[in-house]
């Protein structure tokens, strides 16, 4: 009799814990909680993020009968402005609306501007090139090729910009060793190079412009970016540290097969900024992740958005939100705490910059902008935190 009760008793506590175990099985796999209608802001129609925001869309609809609006941004403020407003809750952003915002520099170095809290959900590192493309015509093969020729500046895009910057000393040139060609957007940029207006520009090569420009009459080439040349990765990360040397294989004109020999970063960046509702950002980054089978293939490089590709130890700290979701995910780790907590730290310091700056009188705007470039890096400097970028 009373093996048979504490059999029936072990049974019991067994039935108990399944249950438990169940009961947390469930509450993992529940669906993430959205609103009706969400909205993020996107590079221009036709961009790589614009067409991965579609394809993320469709996903969010088809799994949580959730609508996402993607409002099409031409250079990095349109992209962030729409954020810091509320008008959209997140950005499938860049390098500029990301690293170079929290930074406070080039157009983010003015006063309507300065320094900005932004915090990331997620990155997309795919198999794609974040490079310059140059016009197969024009005879550029390597970046030291880019002398004489004709590149793209996108006005009000530092990031676009800044990358070429960075890209150009990788083979010791600078804009003045370059024809700079002004356009008013990505797309114009783009279509500059299929119209024979300029010969290079920053892109990515999963854009659908790379694949237009692939297909004219032109064609399409990524100078090389030599992997071996250490002084010249030097060079290139001393103004973009976002930047890392890649074989780039998806892509206009690329595949296993014939992979090109260059550099990339993460992008898109689903940002957002950190006064963003938590419980929001927690199920947006959950969202992404339970619906990824049903948008990894509806856009070229929507497979970098997969849990294995997420990079925590990035230039931009992560939102408290996505923390929670990746910590349940078991894929955040205590490095990865240190190193977002470095990262906020460094967003204070330039905030308390901008705001002594902004007690001063200045003759001015470009005194204002002159005297930020200097308390910021004093400021940086003296926290034993490196500028990067001292002047623009």
């Amino acid at each position: 009799m009373q093996k048979a009760q504490t059999w029936a008793r072990g049974v019991a506590a067994a039935a108990f814990f399944a249950v438990l175990a169940l009961a947390a099985t469930q509450a993992a796999a529940a669906d993430a909680k959205l609103p009706a209608t969400l909205a993020w802001s996107a590079y221009d129609v036709g961009s790589a993020g614009y067409n991965q925001a579609v394809g993320i869309g469709n996903a969010l609809k088809q799994k949580y009968n959730v609508s996402l609006r993607v409002l099409p941004g031409k250079n990095d403020v349109s992209r962030n402005l729409p954020v810091r407003s509320g008008q959209v809750q997140f950005s499938a952003n860049g390098v500029g609306g990301a690293y170079l915002a929290q930074e406070g520099v080039y157009d983010f170095g003015v006063k309507d501007w300065g320094p900005q809290p932004v915090r990331g959900l997620m990155l997309n590192t795919s198999d794609q090139l974040l490079t310059v493309v140059a016009a197969k015509d024009s005879g550029i093969k390597t970046i030291a090729d880019l002398k004489g020729k004709r590149v793209a500046w996108v006005i009000g895009s530092p990031s676009l910009n800044e990358n070429i910057t960075a890209i150009l000393a990788f083979a010791n040139l600078t804009w003045n060793d370059v024809k700079k060609v002004e356009f008013g957007g990505f797309g114009a940029a783009m279509d500059g190079i299929i119209n024979n207006q300029v010969d290079a520009a920053f892109s990515s090569s999963v854009s659908g412009k790379a694949y237009q420009i692939a297909k004219s009459p032109r064609g399409l080439v990524y100078p090389v970016i030599s992997h071996k040349d250490k002084e010249g990765w030097k060079r290139l990360n001393a103004h973009a540290p976002f930047f890392m040397p890649f074989m780039g294989i998806e892509g206009a004109e690329l595949s296993k097969d014939h992979p090109a020999e260059s550099s990339t970063y993460p992008y898109p960046i689903l940002m957002t900024y950190a006064a963003q509702d938590a419980d929001l950002v927690y199920n947006m980054t959950k969202a992404m992740i339970d619906s990824f089978d049903l948008y990894k293939a509806s856009a070229p490089g929507n497979s970098g958005w997969a849990v294995d590709r997420q990079n925590f130890a990035w230039v931009i700290p992560f939102h408290d939100g996505a923390i929670k979701y990746w910590k349940e995910a078991g894929q955040w780790k205590p490095e990865h705490q240190a190193h977002n907590d470095k990262l906020i730290e460094r967003q204070k310091v330039l905030a308390g910059a901008w705001a002594a700056v902004n007690k001063g009188k200045y003759a001015d705007d470009k005194a204002f902008e002159q005297a930020w470039m200097k308390a910021r890096a004093e400021a940086l400097t003296k926290a034993g935190m490196d500028p990067v970028l001292t002047s623009w």
